[in-house]
């Protein structure tokens, strides 16, 4: 994606990598299972990646590093979503949140708060919102349009 990116756009790349977990990140992952909102998958995966960021696929898709989710879950709590409560994990850079729900759907804000947020579902689990990403990124490379995740 990056190779021809100046060209494509006329500006650089900023930052757009799969961050492999560090040891300060499995801790964080482990410390979220133990409150019992995150998913097992979402556990696992933090187990291997630390983060996603990719700056520059449409306005930026962001899976933030799971000490980020429990500094948040820490300060704020988590997201009040009717009867049931979900953690934030990323963003899609246009200023809505991902929302995992502790029974493993992805589901994303309506607007930007996430104070009683209004959510739309998008994936029923962590692996088909990483399949979504994907085609994302696939989309944006073949036609500069990222869709609508």
């Amino acid at each position: 994606m990056t190779n021809e990116f100046e060209r494509r756009h006329g500006f650089p790349p900023g930052t757009n990598e799969v961050r492999p977990a560090s040891r300060d990140d499995q801790t964080a992952a482990r410390t979220l299972a133990q409150a019992g909102l995150i998913p097992a998958d979402l556990v696992t995966f933090y187990d291997s990646i630390g983060a996603v960021t990719w700056a520059d696929v449409g306005n930026g898709y962001f899976l933030d590093p799971p000490s980020d989710v429990l500094l948040r879950l820490q300060e704020y709590g988590a997201a009040d979503a009717g009867a049931d409560h979900k953690v934030a994990i990323g963003s899609n850079g246009g200023g809505l949140s991902y929302i995992a729900g502790p029974e493993g759907s992805i589901h994303r804000t309506r607007t930007g708060s996430l104070d009683e947020p209004e959510l739309d579902k998008v994936a029923d689990n962590l692996r088909q919102f990483l399949e979504l990403l994907e085609g994302s990124l696939t989309r944006f490379i073949a036609d500069g349009e990222p869709g609508s995740l």
